[in-house]
């Protein structure tokens, strides 16, 4: 059997010691007797009371031992003991190196073989029948477009008389609308609207009147329109870079 210690017996008296501790103590005489005679020893000892203390506690303590203890001083910082000839060496010392790696550098730039220049090619000029001819044909389709969107049965016959005469203008400038996607499949759509609308012998019926201005309205061609019309320059200006229309 392993009986108790005295460091356990000491818990076991000041109510730290488990469970374990105390069923041995009940059954090990001597371990009772043991533990009988540590608390008759520790019943004799007094607790210790800490002295009360005053508002003065801290200023008695310091004047006790403020005589033995020596005043600190802080270190002085060294970049203090530098003298002034010495700080204004070291500053003329940092101008001339950057002055040197500043002469370094052009000269080693001057050295480098300096890659041509890129050159953009100006882009080639539109011939003069879509500046001029193509220009004048968008800004009277823009007008018929207009008309058509707010036009009625008693107010489209001109349409029609005008309709005829684009629709020949529209296909010379489908001829020599060259690489534009954008501007041949607009030219397109207006051909297509403007054949519609010049194959009414009698004028337009109403269905008719509404269907073309639905096809008109859902194709956004009044928009294509304009968009092509803006990005032309103006005639004048085409005339003087290509020295006036044939």
């Amino acid at each position: 059997m392993k009986h108790l210690d005295e460091e356990e017996l000491v818990a076991h008296f000041y109510g730290d010691g488990d469970a374990e501790a105390a069923e041995h103590l009940a059954c090990c005489a001597r371990c009772a007797e043991a533990f009988a005679a540590l608390s008759a020893d520790l019943l004799e000892v007094e607790a210790l009371h800490p002295p009360s203390r005053d508002a003065a506690y801290g200023e008695r303590v310091w004047a006790s031992i403020a005589p033995a203890v020596s005043a600190y001083a802080a270190p002085r910082r060294k970049w203090l003991r530098l003298s002034l000839g010495r700080g204004l060496s070291y500053a003329a010392a940092c101008a001339l190196l950057i002055v040197a790696a500043f002469l370094a550098g052009r000269f080693f730039e001057q050295k480098q073989p300096h890659p041509p220049l890129a050159v953009n090619p100006a882009p080639p000029a539109k011939p003069r029948v879509v500046v001029v001819v193509l220009s004048d044909h968008l800004d009277r389709s823009e007008r018929l477009l207009v008309e058509l969107k707010h036009a009625d049965v008693e107010t489209s016959a001109p349409l029609r008389d005008e309709a005829r005469t684009l629709l020949a203008a529209n296909r010379i400038c489908r001829n020599h609308a060259g690489n534009d996607p954008e501007l041949k499949a607009t030219l397109e759509r207006l051909d297509h609207l403007l054949d519609e609308l010049a194959q009414q012998p009698q004028g337009l019926t109403p269905a008719t009147l509404i269907r073309l201005q639905s096809e008109m309205n859902a194709e956004g061609l009044l928009f294509d329109v304009r968009v092509l019309r803006t990005q032309l320059p103006e005639p004048q200006t085409a005339n003087r870079s290509h020295g006036g229309i044939l």
